[in-house]
Parts: structure tokens; sequence; C-alpha cells
């Protein structure tokens, strides 16, 4: 219905659009908003004289023929890339072809790219991408996964049903599914509970999650804990509950006690996530590092864009990554800090996609089930639904 393509306005202008071109209804059709922020625009819609909607799960999400299961959060930095790598990789064990299709994550070129697969890394190399896009696509790809995306999630979805037997959707920030799942996992941050009732769409995640995985329980405080298992037993009795830590790890390298560290973190988790840190920070303190470097005296560009917009971030610099320009602030922020070694706790290895004039040690980090049941038990029907369906055709 757009031949010349969708117009897109600032969103200060919204009013003004609605009475000028006097529209009838607007659509909020994105993630990661507080609900009073919700309503604030839906005011400001209702007073200039439209309809305000949210749509749902049925009228946005696809079918595929081959299962589903589908890994989302309560709130962007919980864990959610952590939890769909485990599970694609019980998935793989049990001898499974599995495709991940990710959230899209492209940022340009999106008429060119409908449908994006990637099964190796030669695939990722020769793509023109963003940090996000490469942090969310590299490790799975590594693990076996045939990584999916783009913009045509039709085609997509096409596609990544006849390359598998299972597909695993791995949400963004804290939206809902694109494909209807049959196991809908939804991963918790005890460390911000309450938080998944306060934004949106994180709290219909959870009301409607099959599994609830409360994660980082290595790192969250026991009264923390107690509060999020009574507000989300409450709201959603019937889920499985599994437990989870999110174990780092930090490369070899440089000490860190009684040095300059500067800790870089993942750029999501830290800005719109509301994480004042993450993996980076973690690592350091387990490595005895005590001196952390303050880096907003040194932003540039975007970098310091970042920091006037997220003023909770502190002795943390965020990887912001998607265009060369924010690579180049994130790169010149870098190497204006006056510090001994950088801890890095981004999904994908800082030095791989900028210069540092400082040593670098890499922080990585896995899902650890901690009880039972585990997602390998939770996962069994699965496994067996599709082994059945595998040997009824052959």
């Amino acid at each position: 219905r757009y031949p010349n393509g969708i117009a897109v306005f600032p969103e200060e202008q919204l009013a003004d659009l609605i009475v000028d071109h006097s529209v009838d209804e607007v659509v909020l059709a994105y993630a990661g908003l507080s609900h009073d922020d919700v309503m604030h625009r839906a005011s400001v819609v209702l007073a200039a004289g439209a309809n305000f909607t949210l749509l749902g799960p049925d009228a946005t999400m696809l079918r595929a023929t081959t299962p589903v299961v589908a890994v989302c959060a309560a709130r962007t930095g919980s864990g959610k890339s952590q939890a769909s790598r485990r599970i694609g990789q019980i998935l793989l064990d049990a001898g499974l072809r599995v495709a991940l299709i990710s959230h899209p994550l492209s940022y340009h070129g999106l008429e060119e790219r409908p449908v994006q697969r990637f099964a190796t890394g030669a695939d990722i190399a020769s793509s023109d991408l963003t940090i996000e896009e490469r942090e969310a696509y590299e490790r799975p790809v590594e693990m076996g996964m045939v990584v999916f995306a783009g913009v045509d999630y039709c085609a997509v979805i096409t596609q990544a049903q006849a390359e598998s037997d299972v597909i695993v959707w791995d949400g963004g920030n804290n939206d809902l599914p694109f494909i209807r799942p049959d196991l809908h996992v939804v991963v918790v941050d005890p460390a911000r509970a309450g938080e998944e009732f306060r934004y949106h769409p994180g709290e219909t995640n959870l009301r409607m999650a099959d599994v609830i995985l409360v994660n980082k329980m290595d790192t969250a405080d026991s009264a923390c804990v107690e509060r999020a298992f009574s507000q989300m037993t409450a709201v959603n009795p019937t889920a499985k509950i599994v437990l989870s830590t999110s174990h780092v790890m930090l490369e070899d390298g440089p000490a860190l006690a009684g040095h300059r560290v500067l800790v870089v973190e993942d750029g999501p988790t830290v800005t719109h996530g509301g994480m004042p840190f993450g993996a980076g920070t973690v690592a350091a303190q387990n490595a005895g590092a005590l001196r952390r470097v303050d880096p907003r005296p040194f932003a540039v560009g975007s970098i310091a864009k970042a920091f006037a917009t997220f003023p909770h971030m502190g002795h943390i610099l965020p990887a912001m990554g998607y265009s060369r320009a924010e690579l180049d602030d994130l790169e010149a922020t870098i190497n204006a800090v006056d510090c001994d070694v950088v801890v890095s706790g981004t999904p994908i290895p800082l030095r791989t996609v900028i210069h540092s004039r400082h040593p670098i040690r890499q922080a990585t980090y896995e899902l650890v089930e901690v009880g039972e049941p585990t997602l390998g038990q939770i996962l069994e029907p699965i496994v067996a639904k599709v082994r059945a369906t595998i040997s009824a055709v052959a």
C-alpha cells in the first residue's frame, strides 16, 4: 500500500501529524517503554482526536509448520541471548537441526535484506553488520545453528522451517514473539524485581509464559528473589519455574588489581535496559578491579549523547555500534580514556570491531541451570514430538 515507501517522522511531530493528515488511528509498535510512557503517548494521541491501539498476539504472530520455542524477556538485559543459546545447544545435542530466528536488528539496506541467512562465519564476515547483529548471530552460528533474520518474516519463517526440525525465536528487548510458540520461555532478572510489571510488553510476556526462567540467581539479593517469586506466581501460577545463573568468565590478560580499569558493557543492556552495570563489571570486580575509570569526561559524539540520554550510567562505557560512525565514536572514546586495561562485557570480542590502544580482556557469560526442572527436562516433549515426526516421515 506504500509504493513509494513509508514516510518516517520524528515522534515529536505526532500531534501535528494526526491533525494535518486527519489520522483516525495510531498504533504503538515498539517495545521497552514503561507503562507510564505508553500512557503518556496514548494521552497525546487521544488529545489530538485519534484512537490509540496496541496490537496483540493474535494480530501479530505468524505461524510456522515447525515446532517453535520462543525466548523472550520481561526486561532488556535479563539474559535472553544466553537462554537462547542454552536451549539451542540442548536441541542440537538431541540431534536436531536448529534454526534460530532473530528479532530484526538491521538499521540500513532493508530493501536488500528481506531474508538474511547465516550458516558460517564467512556468511557473517561478508555482510555489513552492526555490533548488535554480530552479537546476536556469531555465537549461535559457531554452535551449529543456522541464523535467520531480515524484514519479511513470512519469507524468513518459510525458509527457516524448510531447513530445520525446530525453530528457536530469539526476541529483542522485551518484545513479544513474531511467531506463535509451542513453548514460550520468558527470562526474568530478579535484581530488578517489580520492573517486569512496569514495562510494555514485558508484563504481557510474563503473563503469557509457559516457562519463567529466573536468571542471575548468583548475583541477585535474596529479598529481591523472594519478591520476584511472589509476584510472578500471583499473575501466572501455571508457569513452570526454572532457576539459572549467568556464569561470567574473564579471559587471561593483564592484572586488574591495583590498576585503572575501563569497563565497556553491552549497549542495549545499560542504555534502554536500565541496568547500571553488566557482565564486564562483574568480571572486573571478580578479578580484583577496585579503580574503575569514569569514561564520561572523554565521551564523544553518539557516546556523549548516550550518557546524556541515560544518566543512570556511571563508570561504564556503553558499546554503541549501529553504524560505522558510532563505532568510530566508541573507539575514539576508549582511546581517549587514561586507563591501564579495558574489560569488555560485550557479547562479541570488542577487539574485532574497534582498535584500542589499551589491552582488552574480554568477559564471556553462559547460562547454567540450578536445580530442577532443567531446560533439558522442559524441552523433552518438544524433542520427542520432533523425533516422532522425523520417524513417521522416514
